[in-house]
């Protein structure tokens, strides 16, 4: 039932942290960082995670992940739901959830009811606040949903980056505008649409950069992620390359020009305004 990111055995854990985790974000790492050597998470994973999905959730992490599907899980009731993980942790002693936990079919108990249910520790990470906001996976995709990426990143604890895979653009930037890698992006939550400054990441290498996002208005109007690299060359990339993305402050929205020598006009001052943030982090 559980599916493992590491070859740890499980016999050999015995703290673990449970919740979804997705984006792993600065609430989430104060439940981390009670969990010692000897630690692990336990990820109920409902495949609906959009900040970090999937494995990416474990790309943030120094300790091994566990992924417990959801759909094989929902209808256990509160005691079998212990005693899963108490068969798959033989080592088991301490459980960590945060304040808002809920588990077994329909989220029939609670942080409280698991220090009832386990004859082991548990503790109980209370609510944590940024900006004046509680911080949860929500609140952050709303914030970057809105362009507020700044204030999002903040609540994340590090930028928000998306992962793509190099793709064939238009063809004009080289010839007409600037030249940028073009992208399609699968399962990560896309920001609101407009003009970023950045860091794009190549073959692990990080670029100061600026990138677009929406649809081409001025030309053809279908959705794009493009990012161009400032003051350097794009080396060769191929198709299906994948390139992260990290978004560091929104800089506009998108627009439409009356010609592509004014939309280069504009992509040159955003470079400009790009490269003052940039400098700054």
């Amino acid at each position: 039932m559980l599916k493992s990111s590491t070859t740890l055995p499980n016999d050999k854990i015995t703290k673990i942290a449970i919740g979804g985790f997705d984006g792993i974000h600065r609430a989430h790492q104060r439940l981390i960082s009670r969990l010692g050597r000897e630690g692990a998470l336990v990820i109920v994973d409902k495949k609906q995670a959009s900040l970090t999905p999937h494995i990416h959730r474990c790309r943030h992490l120094q300790y091994p992940c566990r992924f417990l599907d959801f759909e094989q899980i929902r209808d256990l009731g509160p005691e079998a739901f212990v005693e899963l993980l108490k068969r798959e942790f033989p080592s088991l002693e301490t459980i960590v959830v945060g304040y808002d936990f809920h588990f077994g079919k329909g989220r029939a108990a609670d942080a409280k009811s698991l220090k009832m249910l386990f004859d082991g520790e548990v503790w109980i990470v209370p609510e944590q606040f940024e900006d004046s906001l509680s911080i949860h996976s929500r609140t952050i995709r709303d914030l970057i949903k809105s362009g507020q990426i700044e204030r999002a990143n903040r609540l994340l604890g590090r930028h928000y980056a998306i992962m793509g895979k190099v793709v064939r653009g238009q063809g004009i930037g080289g010839r007409q505008l600037l030249p940028t890698v073009n992208l399609e992006v699968e399962d990560f939550l896309i920001p609101k649409e407009g003009v970023y400054a950045t860091f794009t990441k190549i073959e692990g290498k990080l670029y100061p950069s600026v990138t677009f996002i929406g649809r081409r208005v001025t030309t053809d109007s279908a959705f794009a992620v493009e990012t161009h690299l400032i003051d350097v060359e794009i080396p060769k990339l191929s198709e299906g390359k994948e390139i992260w993305i990290y978004f560091v402050k929104y800089l506009r929205e998108n627009r439409k020009f009356e010609a592509l020598s004014k939309l280069k006009a504009q992509i040159e001052k955003d470079i400009k305004r790009a490269k003052t943030t940039l400098l700054m982090r």
